[in-house]
């Protein structure tokens, strides 16, 4: 039995608490360790997923494709597709349009430009094909009636029409690279072009170009 006095239950009281301080203690003590674990590993995730951009944007820049096109009359009349990227451009959807009205191929895009009739070119197939690296391509090049490249000196007439007409061309290219990254290329008659990135591109179409 304890005894009744002010000393011994101060004593008392002061002996049960001690375990209670004590175990109260190992509580934060283990709440302070999670949360540092916690920590520490939200911070190794945050690290690794960071590491998984930076690493798939390394690989993204390393196949990264530039499409450009232009036409010039330099040494001859011709419309032109380049890739000034660092990886292959694949194209997927192609659409050329003559004062913004959509032609399927280039026999018609000709007969727009400078009237009906037989209209002879070289033409290289773009809806498909797959520009590599630094690829230059001459998409069209208008023939005289000789079959040949169209020069000033042997057809001015059509040269001259064909020259001024040209910058009606219009162009719409949506291209992948080899990781599935798709982009626009939007080419219009005041010889304005952008790139845009998009999700997927359309599929081909009743405008889409044929060649």
């Amino acid at each position: 039995m304890i005894p009744d006095s002010p000393n011994c239950v101060a004593i008392y009281q002061a002996g049960n608490s001690i375990p209670q301080v004590r175990t109260d203690q190992g509580r934060r003590e283990i709440r302070y360790e999670t949360i540092i674990a916690t920590l520490v590993g939200v911070s190794a995730l945050f690290v690794s997923g960071y590491t998984a951009y930076v690493q798939r944007q390394q690989v993204r820049a390393a196949v990264w494709p530039i499409l450009e096109y232009g036409t010039s009359n330099e040494p001859r009349i011709r419309f032109t597709i380049d890739n000034k990227g660092a990886g292959p451009a694949i194209i997927r959807n192609v659409i050329v349009k003559v004062d913004g009205e959509p032609v399927r191929n280039w026999d018609y895009a000709l007969q727009k430009l400078v009237g009906p009739g037989e209209h002879k070119f070289a033409q290289s197939t773009i809806n498909g094909h797959t520009f590599s690296a630094g690829e230059s391509m001459d998409v069209m090049v208008p023939h005289d009636s000789d079959g040949g490249p169209l020069t000033f000196d042997k057809s001015a007439a059509l040269w001259t029409a064909l020259n001024k007409e040209r910058g009606r061309v219009e162009i719409e290219i949506c291209y992948s690279s080899t990781l599935g990254d798709c982009w626009i290329l939007r080419r219009d008659a005041n010889s304005r072009s952008t790139t845009t990135e998009v999700r997927t591109c359309p599929d081909t179409s009743a405008i889409s170009f044929e060649q």
